[in-house]
């Protein structure tokens, strides 16, 4: 960078900020250094053939053909603490990962040239990734299933990887009519038994050059995550309901989300068996953006409670694209 001071002009800064590209949340993939996991908090995650598309580290998605495979949360390496990798099986044809940028996330890129870079690694005898870059068709946001997709293809190309984890980049000319959200997806081939495929550092940026990869703080990382998928109670955290009631009387209790929704979360789901007293299994009712109602229903005129305080007792909400 340099520094020039002219009196007519004040003060002029050149080179390595000259693009607004350089500046923090350049990246409008969330999670891209996969370090935020709150589904699976690093465990391994099986994806099961021909199924529909399965969410694993925060913001991202995975599928495969032909048999299962497994996906897992793993070390990095010097400055990088984690990746992805995938670990193949016989008869695997195909690995997808991919990531659905919201629409309002994504508006301004519309019309620019934009640039993708990843981290990437492949054991063994495969050698190709290949990128594919598309927007959703009509309806913001709408991207459609594995099964019936709803977008359209915006660039497509590959990268010749090896089994030591490099960078890659390529330019992407996003077109005038992607201003409905963007997916942008990695794929591989047979990933049979024996091979792994490892994945990081994913960053599309506004620009025609990459730049260094944007490290946001954790919490900050884990609070755009939570726009899409939230964990409520668990092992960190209680849910605990309690009052004198009569028989059927309801015993309901307002949940309001760490983080307000992309919109009204749809799975809410309870997981688990609760602690309770004189009361039935709680039911989560329909959320808003901004939280959930849990309610359980007394069983007898009695001091009556429901409890989750263990990491197997939790709502989980999903708003994902």
């Amino acid at each position: 960078m340099s520094v020039s001071i002219n009196g007519t002009t004040g003060i002029t800064l050149a080179g390595q900020f000259d693009s607004a590209s350089t500046f923090g949340f350049k990246n409008r993939i969330l999670n891209g250094s996969m370090i935020v996991d709150q589904r699976n908090a690093a465990a391994s995650q099986t994806f099961t053939a021909a199924g529909a598309l399965a969410y694993s580290v925060d913001r991202w998605y995975g599928y495969c053909t032909g048999a299962n495979v497994t996906g897992q949360q793993v070390a990095g390496s010097g400055a990088v603490q984690n990746r992805y990798r995938f670990t193949g099986a016989a008869s695997v044809t195909a690995v997808g990962f991919g990531q659905r940028i919201e629409q309002k996330n994504s508006y301004d890129l519309a019309g620019s040239t934009c640039t993708l870079s990843a981290d990437l690694a492949i054991s063994a005898t495969l050698t190709t990734v290949t990128w594919t870059a598309y927007y959703a068709t009509t309806t913001a946001d709408t991207f459609g299933s594995l099964a019936s997709p709803t977008v359209t293809s915006i660039a497509t190309g590959t990268f010749t990887v090896s089994a030591t984890v490099t960078n890659f980049t390529t330019n992407i000319s996003i077109p005038a009519a992607a201003t409905t959200g963007i997916q942008i997806l990695f794929t591989v081939g047979a990933l049979t038994a024996g091979l792994t495929w490892t994945i990081g550092n994913v960053q599309l940026e506004k620009g025609s050059t990459a730049t260094s990869f944007d490290y946001r703080p954790y919490g900050t990382e884990l609070a755009l995550c939570q726009r899409y998928y939230e964990i409520i109670g668990g092992g960190g955290q209680s849910i605990y309901v309690r009052a004198y009631s009569a028989a059927s009387a309801p015993l309901t209790q307002y949940i309001p989300f760490q983080v307000a929704k992309r919109i009204a979360p749809s799975p809410l789901t309870k997981v688990g068996t609760w602690a309770v007293s004189n009361s039935a299994q709680p039911t989560v009712q329909t959320g808003s953006t901004q939280g959930f109602n849990i309610q359980g229903v007394a069983t007898a005129l009695a001091d009556t409670y429901y409890l989750a305080n263990t990491s197997s007792e939790y709502v989980t909400a999903s708003s994902e694209l």
